[in-house]
């Protein structure tokens, strides 16, 4: 489980418990914390010109393919690599999808698709599209009244009918491709 910008903090474990719940092992990587820890940040321009900018896409495969390792010598079944994230990590979802083909599936909450590529995101994920493998078959939907960061219910812009169906979407994409 990929966290926005903000890192880990309560609603992320929140997600991952609710995912532990629905008979997941989750896990949630803290994808800056070599670079800062987000989580006890709170001015948005200091997260986007330190941690945010500093990390690379490189750096945040190489961290979900060794959380996919791990995940597999500790219960996890490798046969149901899934992988959901939100903001920067729906973006990281999209990348991974096209990276690990051992992916079963893959849910991105509002990542941006395109961008101007940098040395530390050289590509985005609209640059791989035709690479990317997970369950082998995709499906979008949008809500069109509910703004970046829906699912987000500690921020102004959640949205609960929206939150609600995209997770019950979440699971039923899952179970469908046999994760």
């Amino acid at each position: 489980m990929l966290h926005e910008i903000f890192g880990v903090h309560e609603y992320l474990r929140d997600v991952c418990r609710r995912l532990a719940k629905a008979g997941y092992l989750a896990i949630a990587v803290d994808m800056y914390i070599r670079h800062g820890e987000t989580a006890k940040m709170s001015n948005v321009q200091e997260i986007l010109a330190g941690p945010v900018a500093a990390a690379s896409d490189a750096q945040h495969l190489s961290d979900l393919d060794a959380c996919a390792a791990w995940a597999a010598k500790n219960g996890g079944d490798p046969q149901r690599l899934a992988v959901t994230g939100f903001c920067r990590g729906g973006r990281t979802v999209w990348l991974y999808a096209a990276h690990n083909p051992q992916l079963k599936a893959a849910v991105a909450w509002y990542g941006h698709l395109e961008g101007a590529p940098t040395p530390r995101q050289p590509k985005h994920p609209i640059d791989l599209a035709g690479q990317m493998k997970a369950g082998g078959k995709s499906q979008i939907h949008v809500y069109p009244d509910a703004p970046h960061a829906f699912h987000a219910d500690y921020w102004p812009s959640y949205r609960k009918d929206a939150a609600e169906d995209g997770w019950k979407r979440l699971l039923g994409w899952l179970r469908q491709n046999g994760v």
